[in-house]
């Protein structure tokens, strides 16, 4: 999975970077170049609602700090899911399959030898 994809303001918009969006919620950015931002991102439900939700946060400094935490957030629960499907894994183990083999051999001699002694009585 590439780091882009862990983090959260990159799917917001793909075409404004996430330094930019993070200055457009600051309140950094001019007339201008807010203006063509929102042109970017018309059109995107869920673009628009992230956007508002953001927005909301009174202390506009801290939103830096918000969006750090939470990829670091899914960053954790990602590597985590990833160990615990990677534990799941049926793991490639040599000695399990040389088991199962003698034991097919075992039961097919089993059962050749049980044949062969009811056929001679």
């Amino acid at each position: 999975m590439s780091d882009k994809l862990k983090d959260i303001l990159s799917h917001l918009s793909t075409e404004v970077d996430q330094e930019t969006l993070l200055k457009y919620l600051e309140g950094r950015l001019s007339d201008e170049q807010r203006h063509e931002i929102e042109k970017k991102m018309l059109g995107s439900d869920f673009t628009d609602d992230a956007m508002e939700g953001l927005q909301e946060i009174k202390n506009k400094q801290r939103i830096s700090s918000l969006v750090d935490q939470l990829n670091r957030d899914l960053h954790n629960k990602l590597e985590k899911k990833k160990k615990r499907i990677e534990k799941l894994r049926f793991k490639d183990q040599p000695w399990l399959y040389i088991a199962i083999i003698i034991i097919l051999l075992l039961i097919v001699l089993s059962y050749f030898v049980i044949y062969r002694m009811l056929q001679n009585k």
